[in-house]
């Protein structure tokens, strides 16, 4: 009998690592508010805002 071990961790399809931070509560509703008005939910917000700033140094961004 062979065993075979298994990579389990995704490659590609699965899930991005979380990212933390600690933001003021008062900040966070401001944040809340204008993601909310572009129709988005606040992780997308600052992954544009990211991605945003990347281009605007010249640097295409990847994902």
């Amino acid at each position: 009998m062979s065993i075979t071990s298994r990579d389990k961790k995704p490659k590609g399809g699965g899930q991005s690592p979380q990212f933390k931070m600690r933001i003021d509560p008062a900040l966070r509703e401001q944040l809340d508010v204008e993601a909310t008005e572009q129709g988005m939910s606040l992780a997308n917000w600052f992954k544009n805002l990211a991605r945003e700033a990347l281009k605007r140094k010249g640097i295409e961004p990847k994902g």
